[in-house]
């Protein structure tokens, strides 16, 4: 969980609690820390979806998916995800383990994004915000 003693927890715009997890804004980019044990649809991503298009408008912006926790991805809705986001200029992930390092090299052939996985949310970080503002 982004702790308030992370040095990004001072840069949030704004955090919202939703029923996958948590979402945490900032200017130009999300971090997203789902919960345990979710399986994420487009169906219940909609509550995120409406909250990322309501803060970053027709922006650029990144996603970063902190997996601090084990959930899976509906593979089958990604042409959905995809049409969804055509803003999304970098997704970033970080994993923790050699299990969610292999689970992402799955998603990788359904989703069009910038994709990106990194083992630390500096380099993630790092990495979005480099993509964004080279946009």
């Amino acid at each position: 969980m982004l702790v308030q003693d992370s040095p990004y927890y001072c840069n949030v715009i704004n955090h919202k609690i939703v029923d996958i997890g948590n979402l945490y804004f900032f200017q130009n980019y999300l971090i997203a820390e789902i919960n345990e044990g979710v399986n994420i649809s487009f169906e219940n991503f909609k509550e995120s979806t409406e909250l990322i298009l309501a803060h970053f408008g027709d922006n650029h912006f990144g996603f970063i998916g902190n997996r601090v926790n084990s959930y899976s991805i509906v593979i089958t809705d990604a042409r959905e995800f995809n049409k969804a986001f055509k803003n999304l200029k970098a997704y970033a992930t970080v994993t923790y383990n050699l299990f969610a390092e292999n689970m992402l090299e799955v998603e990788n052939h359904f989703f069009d994004f910038n994709k990106k996985n990194f083992t630390t949310l500096i380099e993630a970080v790092n990495w979005v915000e480099e993509i964004i503002t080279s946009n």
